[in-house]
């Protein structure tokens, strides 16, 4: 190092000398944000120009260490320190499977408590008592439709009761058990009701096909008939009352073992397959709703109470009446009660009697009644007047007689002799 020194004294000591006169300036020279030197100290925007120089200097070395200390922390993270990982993971995965089935149990019991609403709504409005009943099982079988409720005897229930939704029938009550009954759908084969389609008024019998559709049987081709019309219950079968949703006419085909007749197929108002909610109607006595009942109640204790001008009144046309001759009285035989008697109420009136007759005025001794034999001769009212002669003459009358006169010769009947 010595050896160097002494070697190159005067490259080194000018070196030196260059050095120092460079920190002297560097010390003295600010350099602006322009980039441009200032000698005015004062200015605050200035930096010494060894400042920056030292800047310079360091700023890659740091920029360096920094960055290779961010790049080993991101490999030890997202490399090299995964250990818990893959639990983590597994863990979350748990949490959103368990959240999906919350998900998907908060969106069903959202739809339940809106079926569940929208029936409960149906049954305050109904004019029947019904059962609510939730279907828990099928048949089982692709040629039966059935179903089970969850109502059984214990509650009520009755075989051929029938079973409705809000939008239309369902079915009827076929077997009943202590907790369950069997529902027959109506879409089954087996099955049948009474419906009247709603503009036509034409009536027919419901029942289901071996595919599980609906349609009403035997009836009279009619080109009233049209797609879009509505089908109700006639309630002739005792089981569904009348007027209950049934369908809606899809088309009608021809009957091919019958002429002259149609089958038509509908659309059912009701969803029958997949149902879970279900009412049973228990009663087929109207009932009202709670108002009206009041209001009901409040008229029968206002006919109760009739005034006492009403009741006078009443007490006196019950008097009146016992007084009036009746159709039926008691002190008589049934064969001459005044109810049995057929004669004329308004016999005719006898003519009256003259007050002078002559031979030719009606009177009690008129023989009306005689046969063809008989004297036709009409017979004097005056006991003293003469026989009329068969020569036709007559003898004279007794004075002051009121007779013919003693001269006349009154024209006699002519009599055979026998």
């Amino acid at each position: 190092m010595e050896s160097f020194i002494i070697r190159y004294r005067n490259l080194v000591v000018l070196l030196a000398l260059l050095m120092a006169q460079l920190v002297g300036l560097a010390v003295q020279v600010r350099r602006t944000t322009s980039g441009t030197s200032t000698l005015d100290e004062a200015d605050p925007s200035g930096a010494r120009l060894i400042r920056l120089w030292a800047n310079a200097m360091i700023s890659p070395p740091e920029r360096l260490i920094h960055a290779s200390k961010i790049g080993i922390a991101a490999t030890w993270s997202n490399y090299i320190d995964l250990v818990h990982v893959r639990q983590q993971n597994k863990d979350l995965e748990n949490t959103v499977d368990r959240l999906q089935l919350e998900q998907a149990a908060l969106l069903e019991d959202a739809r339940q408590g809106q079926r569940l609403q929208a029936m409960m709504g149906f049954q305050q409005r109904y004019i029947y008592a019904t059962l609510a009943a939730q279907v828990y099982g099928s048949s089982g079988s692709d040629r039966s439709r059935d179903f089970f409720i969850d109502k059984g005897w214990r509650d009520g229930l009755k075989p051929d009761m029938a079973v409705i939704t809000a939008d239309g029938i369902v079915g009827k009550v076929r077997d009943v058990f202590p907790h369950s009954a069997q529902v027959l759908a109506v879409n089954d084969t087996t099955s049948g009701a009474g419906v009247i389609l709603e503009a036509t008024r034409i009536r027919g019998v419901l029942r289901g096909d071996a595919s599980g559709q609906l349609e009403v049987v035997g009836v009279t081709a009619d080109e009233r008939i049209q797609p879009g019309e509505h089908v109700l219950t006639a309630g002739g079968d005792l089981i569904f009352p009348r007027g209950l949703p049934v369908g809606v006419v899809k088309k009608v085909i021809r009957d091919a073992d019958r002429d002259g007749l149609v089958d038509i197929i509908l659309t059912p108002a009701a969803r029958l397959e997949g149902l879970d909610e279900v009412l049973v109607i228990t009663s087929t006595e109207p009932r009202f709703p709670p108002q009206d009942e009041k209001d009901l109640a409040a008229s029968a204790t206002e006919e109760s109470t009739v005034p006492a001008g009403v009741k006078d009144q009443m007490k006196a046309s019950e008097i009146m009446a016992e007084k009036l001759p009746g159709l039926i009285d008691p002190n008589l035989p049934p064969d001459q009660q005044p109810l049995n008697d057929d004669s004329n109420p308004n016999p005719a009136p006898r003519p009256p009697q003259p007050l002078h007759p002559d031979e030719f005025s009606p009177s009690a001794n008129d023989d009306s009644n005689a046969g063809p034999g008989a004297d036709s001769t009409p017979k004097s009212k005056n006991p003293s007047a003469a026989p009329v002669s068969s020569g036709g003459g007559a003898s004279g009358g007794t004075a002051g007689g009121t007779g013919p006169a003693p001269n006349s010769n009154p024209q006699a009947t002519p009599r055979r002799n026998p």
